[in-house]
Formats: C-alpha cells, structure tokens, sequence
C-alpha cells in the first residue's frame, strides 16, 4: 500500500471512528461526556430530604436527553418499519443505462428500505386501509440512490402543488381530530369528489391492495416515470417495480379490523420475525421500458403518476433481486432518521418532467430539514454513503464532521483546487440536456385529462371476489361520510367507472337506483356546483374506455394472478387442549415444516398439554384468547380426546367460524371432524362418516386418525390455493 493510499485508508477508519459510539452490557456508566456516574439512582440534594440542587448536572443531562428523545415524525408515513439487505442485478443494464449498481451481477449493494403507511400516526395500526410507503435506500459506490415508491403504481394527484390539500384531507379533521388513519370522512371525500383525477388511485385504495397481508407480500411500484441513460447518452424511460418472490396477498377487511385490536404491529412483528427466523424477505427489481421515440405512442401520457403503463402493453422485465436479511440494531436511530428523497440520484438515471416529481424533490429535502434537526442529517449513520464525502458545505446544527483546514470554496488556489469537480465523462453527474421550450403558465397538459378511462381498466381486471370487496370497502367507507351532496358526487364518479359498481353502492347509501341501473341518471337534475368537479357532466360515457390503451382488461392488475405455488411462512394454527392425539400432532408438524410453514400449538392455556397416546407432553405458542383467529393462514384440528374439551368454549368455535369466513384453509382428522360439524363447517358432517379424505372448498376431513399424512398433503395443497372464495356463508355461521 503507497503512502497515500494508506493515509486515505486511515483517514476513512478515523472518520467512522468519529461517528461510531458504543454502549454495551457490562461497560461503565458514563455521561454522555464519559464521565463515569457513581450513583444512577438518586438526585443531588441538599441533605437527604432537602430540594434537589440545579448543580446536578448528572441528572439535568439525564433528564433533558429524555425530554428530547421524540424528534417531529413524519407528517406522512409516519409509521414504518424497515430492514437491511442487499441488491444484485442479475444481467448487465449498460444497453440502458451507465448507473454502476446496475452493471455487474457480481456485486452485492447494500440497501435499507423502509415499508410505512401513509396517512396514520406513530402509534396507528399497522392494518388500517392505506397506501404503502416502499422506500429502498441503495448504497452504491456511487453515492446513495433513494427509490421512494409505494405500494401502488399511481396517485391520487398529477401535480403536487395539490399535495398539501391531499393529506390535509385525509388527515383526522382539524375541529375534533377524527378520525385517525382512515379516509372514511368527509373531508378527504370531499376533496376526492372534487379532484377526478383521483378516481383510478381511489379504485386501488378500495381494493385488498391497501390491506396488505404483510409487508413482504406485497409489490412496490417506483410510481413515477424516469429516465435511464447510456453511455452514449441514450435516453429510456422507465417505470420500477418491485415483484415479492411470495406473491401479492392481502388481508380482508374483517381481518384487517379485528387485528388493528389483536395485534396492531402485525406488519412490523412479521416481518421482524421473519427476518430473525431467517426466512428473508425477497423481491425482483422489474423495470417497464420505453424507448424516447415511443412517448406519445399511447392514448395515455407516460408522465402522468396518476396512470400506470398496461403489463400488456409494456411489459415488466425482471433484471434483479433484493433480499432483506438483517433487522435494525436500534429502531430510532435507523428507521426512523432515515431520510429518503427522491431527487438522491445516480449517473445514468435522471427525472422526467412529471409535475408530480418536481414538486417531492423539493418536498423531502425541505421535511429533512425540519424533522431531523438541521442540514446535516446526511451525517446520521444510517443516512451516510458508503464512499467518502468530500465538499465545501460546513457547520450547521448537528454537525459531526470535524474538517481541517481553511478552504471552503470553490474554485481556490489554497488547497489545490480541491474537492474539484469531477466531469460527466469521469462518473460526475450530469443532468439530461432536455430540450425545454414554452410560456409560463399555470395549466394542466390536457394529455393528463382522461381520469376514468384506468379507474375502469383497473375494475375490469379485477376478479368477481376482488370487485366484491371493492364495492364493499366504499359502501363502508361513503357510509361514514355525513354530507350527502358528496355522497352523491361520489356516485356520479363511480357511475362514469361501472354502473353496476355504482348502483350497489348507491343502494347502501340510500338512493333510488333506476330500474335501468343508471345511477348517473339520478343527478340530471341537480345543480352545476353540486357536480363540481366532473369534467364531462354527470352522465356515463358510452365511448370506449380511454387512457388504458384501448384495452379493457390487463395483466399485473388481480392478485389472482399471484404465484400458487409456496406456503412459506404462513402461520398455522394447531388447535389443541389436554389429551390430544401427539401422534397426529408431530405429523403435521413435520409435514408443514417441510414445506417452510410455521405451524403454532394454540391452547386454552400457556405451558404444556398432555397427549392421549402416551407421547411426551406438548409446548404451547399461543392461546386462543392472546392471538385470535386473524392471526393464522390456516387451521389443523387433530383428534383425541382434547375436541371434548375443545367444543364446550363458544370462543373456539368462533375461532374456526372467523378462520372459514375468511377462506382459509382448514382440516381435521378423527375426533377433529366433530368441532367443524359442531361449528356447521360446510360439508363436515357429511365427510365425517365417509371413509378417506374429504375435500370441498378447501376444508379438507378423514374420519380416520391413519389418514393423517394424506390429510396434510391436500391441506398443504388447499393453503397454496390461498382463499376459498366460493364457500357459502350460512347463517349459522355467525363469524
């Protein structure tokens, strides 16, 4: 190693030294100045009954590092978890684009990325009806690349200035602050029924997208269109997926209610345990291409957030994959000071002229500021690049970065002309030279005009289950709004998406539906303002769909189309009490395990239960008061003699009843029959007395203990089946 190279080296190790401060088990209590503390317990007083003197700065230090340990959160996505991993793409991108991450599939980049709702506080639930912040910070050489995406690949807005009146909507209303993380109240419907453009991100939010199962079953979207750019300075646009290697699965919104109650860290307990368990969370890095000479090829513009790019137009290319596999040492000092922004970019990826975009490579820098102290949150550890920082900026609150010397500008002669400026054609970042040219005006493109045309592609796409619960989520939600012109506005908005959406939900909210089904024709008569905000009057169009690129369905759209294939890391539920077959028990258990599942021994109570077979007593996990039945994929009911004691508790037949409305998976042997045939499970009774296994509509039975093996096998086949959706919801079935 040459001098100077071994003295950059050491300098780098000093620098890390200076920001790296441990606090271990077993090591000196100290200030936070090192000074070591003889007693931890007791303030400083004078005698000792005496008043507490001011000259006791142990405590003051103590004291006031508490009173300022909770910096402002976030006023959007504030609550989140996160985890680290790393990037590898798997084939060079250098055709597209000369960013250095996306070149050699060799190299591993590290990454932290943090999943978040949006519109709800630090201490909402992690299951209320939402988008889903999906921020990936990659740390590559050179220099940190935030893609700040969600889980949806549109917006409810196209250009930002509006932004503040989303979320000021959306928010609890300001002269009661309620309701908290929900958008069933007036204000933000009030705004929605003003703002059409929100009508196809209004579709997603109603849909089980919003609800996700857990954060690793869910998609990312980069949201808005980017540019890619070669070596040779070519230019394709692009749009970023992420694609979770265990499919999209959502939660329905009975689940999502009753866990907000049960477990409200579901998400972040998931995806902690997973990681710890060592069962990483992994997605494949997609891209959606478009040559330059392609921008006005569509009947959408590629620029508008509030439009996605059709699968079956463009389709999605898989070019790499993420794997989250290490959790946050400390969740303050990672998860939440982390700072994205989208305009943390790299060399060969640049923005486009999205109004949308501008606007948040403004708003991140400007939330940093405020909510991390200063201009120096770069400093925190977690925001830090991992090459070397090297610039002229200096001081400000929060400042580590001891800089000697006397220069602080540039250009200068005092220091070599260094930190110089590196050229493009050396790896320095150069931005697009775009050609701009125009008035200044503030108008909208009227490219972006069409606002129903994907709100209806995005409907039709949808499975019958899919669009059920679509009707049902604004049924509940418009339900709760108390201004009724509103309600109406919001039916004439879905009456231009599909009538038969909104005639049911028209029905709910107490409008007379014309026997035609023509919703849109119950505001003919109502006054201009109480329309405000259509662009095309109150009837429903009888053109073609537009915006969708004369498509009326799409792929990518139904989680449907999700991989059935895996039941990794999907709980199970073993339902047990004292005397159960052990036999059975270690059966399924071995059988789940072996396909990556977790199964977990609920009991009526913690400890151990007995077993019928002479086998050694059995540990349990949960009981069926501390966890519920949302908190499982799928149910097991073994035999022997605990059912008896099984079937006495109302509480465990509600147990099965919620896990069978739900469409899960559920099985039984022997004695295990008689709980499904007491809870008037769809075809126990039958199956109880027929010889073998029994399956119809995923609630698979065997009289028989012997049967167990061949039992798991089509239990096992019915969990990758994911719900069943045709399973008839008896009236004695009052989950």
């Amino acid at each position: 190693m040459d001098m100077e190279t071994k003295t950059d080296a050491q300098s780098k190790d000093q620098d890390l030294r200076q920001y790296k401060v441990t606090v271990e088990v077993g090591q000196d209590m100290t200030t936070n100045e090192g000074l070591r503390v003889s007693d931890d317990r007791n303030s400083l007083k004078a005698g000792v009954r005496g008043p507490t003197l001011l000259e006791d700065f142990a405590l003051r230090e103590k004291i006031t590092h508490f009173d300022h340990e909770r910096i402002p959160e976030r006023v959007v996505h504030a609550r989140g978890a996160g985890a680290h991993g790393y990037f590898q793409v798997y084939e060079s991108m250098a055709q597209y684009t000369k960013a250095k991450f996306l070149q050699d599939p060799a190299i591993q980049t590290p990454v932290f990325v943090r999943f978040s709702t949006v519109g709800g506080s630090r201490g909402s639930a992690d299951t209320a009806r939402d988008v889903r912040g999906f921020a990936v910070k990659f740390y590559t050489e050179e220099g940190n690349y935030d893609l700040v995406g969600n889980n949806m690949p549109v917006f409810f807005i196209q250009d930002a200035i509006k932004f503040p009146d989303l979320i000021h909507s959306v928010k609890p209303e300001p002269h009661n602050e309620i309701p908290q993380a929900s958008s069933a109240h007036d204000t933000f419907y009030d705004f929605i029924s003003l703002t059409p453009e929100s009508m196809h991100t209004l579709m997603w939010l109603m849909s089980d997208r919003a609800i996700p199962r857990s954060f690793r079953m869910m998609e990312g979207f980069g949201v808005h269109t980017f540019r890619l750019i070669n070596a040779e300075n070519k230019v394709t646009f692009v749009k970023f997926h992420w694609k979770p290697l265990m499919g999209v699965h959502s939660l329905v919104w009975d689940e999502a209610q009753k866990l907000a109650g049960k477990d409200p860290d579901v998400h972040r307990r998931d995806l902690w345990e997973a990681i710890d368990q060592g069962d990483f969370a992994e997605w494949e890095f997609g891209v959606q291409l478009l040559d330059e000479a392609d921008e006005f090829k569509f009947d959408f513009d590629i620029l508008d957030a509030s439009k996605l790019w059709p699968e079956d137009l463009i389709p999605v290319r898989r070019i790499g994959k993420m794997t989250l596999n290490r959790n946050p040492d400390s969740y303050f000092a990672e998860t939440e000071q982390v700072a994205f922004h989208t305009a943390h970019v790299v060399p060969g990826i640049d923005f486009t002229d999205d109004p949308l975009l501008a606007g948040r490579n403004f708003s991140y820098l400007d939330t940093q500021l405020t909510r991390l102290g200063g201009p120096n949150f770069a400093e925190l550890p977690i925001n830090r690049p991992i090459e070397t920082v090297s610039n002229n900026q200096r001081d400000g609150h929060m400042r580590y970065t001891v800089n000697k010397g006397r220069v602080t500008y540039e250009p200068n002669s005092l220091n070599n002309e260094k930190p110089a400026p590196v050229p493009a054609s050396q790896g320095g970042y150069a931005t697009y030279p775009e050609k701009v040219a125009g008035p200044k005006v503030r108008e909208r493109s009227e490219s972006f005009n069409d606002h129903y045309g994907q709100a209806r592609l995005f409907w039709n796409s949808m499975s019958k289950p899919e669009q059920n619960h679509i009707v049902s989520a604004l049924q509940f939600e418009l339900s709760k709004v108390e201004t009724r012109a509103i309600r109406q506005r919001m039916l004439a908005h879905l009456a231009h998406i599909n009538d038969s959406l909104a005639s049911q939900v028209a029905v709910t909210l107490g409008e007379k539906v014309p026997s035609n089904g023509k919703v849109s024709e119950l505001f003919t008569g109502l006054p201009p303002m109480a329309l405000a905000g259509l662009t095309d009057g109150a009837s429903a169009p009888t053109s073609a769909p537009t915006a969708s690129g004369g498509l009326q369905r799409t792929s990518g759209l139904s989680m449907e189309e999700s991989p059935k294939n895996s039941i990794k890391t999907r709980k199970v539920a073993i339902m047990v009490a004292d005397g159960v077959a052990g036999a059975q028990v270690v059966a399924i258990k071995a059988a789940l395990k072996a396909e990556g599942a977790l199964p977990l021994i609920v009991a009526p109570h913690i400890g151990t239960v007995s077993t019928s077979d002479g086998g050694p007593e059995i540990s349990v996990d949960k009981t069926y008061a501390n966890s519920g039945s949302v908190a499982y994929d799928a149910f097991f009911v073994p035999g022997g003699k605990s059912v008896a004691t099984l079937t006495q508790h109302d509480e465990i037949l509600s147990f099965v009843h919620e896990g069978f409305k739900h469409g899960k998976a559920i099985a039984a042997v022997a004695e295990g029959v008689d709980l499904l045939v007491m809870a008037n499970i769809g075809g126990a009774s039958k199956s109880k007395s027929a010889p073998g296994v029994t399956t119809k509509q995923g609630v698979v039975t065997a009289s028989g203990g012997t049967h167990v093996q061949e039992v798991a096998a089509q239990f096992i086949t019915a969990m990758k089946q994911g719900r069943d959706w045709t399973r008839a919801l008896k009236e004695e079935v009052p989950a």
